[in-house]
């Protein structure tokens, strides 16, 4: 199960950054024996100032054919990691593959959140769009340390 993360923006060096690979990396060695991943990041830029329906435009573009796709915006769903985790083999067992899409400052286009199998939260406060890729790509890792029965997640 191959996964995307679709995102608007580019992740400089930083911080940031080095968690994100960090937990990428780490969840591509987990998932491969689970048959998840490997984990591939797609950035866009709407360099014309176009908005979010030039973003929208964009991440549809960057979209993998065939691919469940999952937004996260704020009035998605908030699942358990538990959840996630089997939401995510559930998909591996069907033989899908996901692509996360993660919108700009102003969010994700209407018309690409009516697209989405799934709208996903990371809890009702606002999060910047940089570190909710860094949240999802340790989310990622953490699901598949559940599904490998790791101690990892302790709840």
């Amino acid at each position: 199960m191959r996964v995307t993360i679709c995102a608007v923006g580019r992740l400089r060096a930083g911080p940031e950054r080095a968690l994100c690979d960090d937990y990428l990396t780490r969840f591509d060695r987990t998932g491969r024996a689970l048959g998840l991943g490997p984990a591939l990041v797609t950035e866009v830029e709407d360099k014309r100032g176009g908005g979010m329906a030039a973003e929208g435009a964009l991440l549809a573009r960057a979209l993998p054919e065939r691919a469940a796709l999952c937004v996260l915006d704020e009035r998605g769903a908030q699942l358990s990691s538990p959840d996630f985790a089997a939401w995510l083999a559930d998909l591996r067992d069907q033989g899908r593959d996901v692509a996360f899409v993660i919108g700009g400052a102003d969010g994700i286009d209407q018309t690409l959140r009516d697209r989405a199998d799934r709208a996903l939260s990371l809890g009702t406060m606002v999060w910047p769009h940089l570190l909710v890729r860094v949240m999802l790509a340790e989310q990622l890792y953490r699901a598949a340390n559940i599904l490998a029965g790791s101690p990892y997640h302790r709840a």
